[in-house]
């Protein structure tokens, strides 16, 4: 992650041409002793000595710095992890710090961008304060706008631009969002179909199954993200929220979900939980509550992208993501979002004086210590 790396070039090049420290040195001006500092990295040339060395190496300015803005895949992906893991176990603004100090550094690193607005959002809620967290989003507002913009990749400014929509919704402001999504969904054109059947009319049959299935459980973990607000709207009409929650459970148990991908799976039963309050069905609600803490609190950790037997042939794709198999989170914070959204939910007080309720909220607050504990006596070893 360093960026300039001039005192290597030096000493390549100068070997390459044959040549002594003392030789480049007289050519240059200045003694023995500065050429073996700048190629010792004890020191770096003057910057009226730079076009000077570049012609005579015959090579640019920044090839002769070997200057290197950019952050790797691999390097955003461990930065992120890092930076996920301190959210949890170290002050919010010493962190914070941190991250702007990467930020400034790599400014036109529009990948590494992206993901320090992504880290940021996904941590909000370790602030509690809304005055406090407001200032956040709008920074990582600014991070996703700087991409959107200034990035010619067009697939990592089309998810800058939905998440500088995600911060303006977070924000309350939903005419910013209709503004800036044009209010409109425009048709789906997957090129998975296209992709396969050229794979497969080059006889890459493997490749045009490894296409497919990437578009399959792409489109279902989409699905599962509309399923729970689209059964939020329909809470106010009971024959169709049952419908809607019907439907979904079957696609969530043909796909089998509560082991593909848990995640998602677990927003479902919150929103159906959601929706039995609002229908002052507390019998269901409770039900819903119950299914979500049988999940949350089995063996499902550390949650992970993954495939499965049905799903074969996602290994190389999965490993291409800009966060691997990652999750935004680290799994400390998962399990207490996973616990709070339950207990410290307004929305659920209403059930406080019920027994089975009571017994939830211990439930997975007791998840919570235990594996909390757990997670931070492996961080010490």
């Amino acid at each position: 992650m360093k960026e300039i790396n001039m005192a290597k070039v030096l000493v390549n090049k100068r070997k390459e041409m044959g040549i002594t420290q003392d030789e480049l040195a007289n050519y240059i001006g200045v003694s023995k002793a500065s050429v073996s500092k700048w190629e010792t990295e004890q020191s770096y040339p003057d910057i009226t000595f730079l076009p000077q060395l570049a012609a005579y190496f015959n090579i640019s300015i920044d090839q002769l710095m070997d200057y290197k803005p950019q952050m790797t895949k691999e390097d955003i992906r461990k930065l992120y992890r890092n930076l996920s893991a301190d959210f949890t176990s170290k002050p919010f603004d010493e962190v914070m710090g941190n991250c702007r100090k990467i930020i400034k550094k790599y400014y036109s690193c529009f990948p590494l961008l992206l993901q320090m607005g992504t880290l940021i959002i996904n941590h909000i809620e370790l602030l509690k304060d809304p005055k406090k967290s407001a200032p956040m989003i709008e920074e990582a507002k600014a991070l996703f706008i700087r991409v959107r913009v200034e990035c010619d990749d067009v697939s990592i400014t089309r998810m800058a631009l939905y998440m500088e929509a995600l911060c303006n919704l977070i924000s309350n402001d939903p005419n910013a969002v209709l503004e800036l999504l044009n209010g409109t969904v425009a048709p789906a054109l997957p090129p998975e179909s296209l992709l396969a059947s050229a794979y497969q009319m080059t006889g890459r049959a493997d490749e045009a199954k490894s296409v497919l299935q990437v578009g399959i459980f792409q489109n279902i973990v989409v699905l599962f993200n509309f399923f729970p607000a689209y059964l939020m709207l329909c809470a106010d009409v009971p024959s169709k929220f049952d419908e809607v929650l019907r439907r979904s459970l079957v696609v969530a148990e043909s796909f089998d979900m509560r082991h593909l991908h848990p995640g998602v799976l677990v927003n479902l039963y919150i929103s159906a939980a959601q929706g039995y309050i609002a229908q002052k069905n507390h019998d269901k609600a409770l039900e819903m509550l119950q299914k979500y803490t049988e999940i949350v609190t089995s063996d499902i950790y550390p949650l992970h992208l993954h495939g499965d037997a049905f799903f074969d042939h996602l290994e190389g794709w999965l490993d291409k993501l800009d966060l691997g198999t990652d999750l935004p989170r680290d799994e400390k914070t998962i399990r207490k979002s996973m616990s709070d959204v339950i207990v410290n939910n307004p929305i659920f007080s209403v059930l406080s004086d019920e027994q089975s309720f009571q017994n939830i909220t211990e439930k997975l607050q007791n998840n919570f210590k235990i594996t909390s504990n757990n997670i931070d006596k492996k961080g010490l070893l």
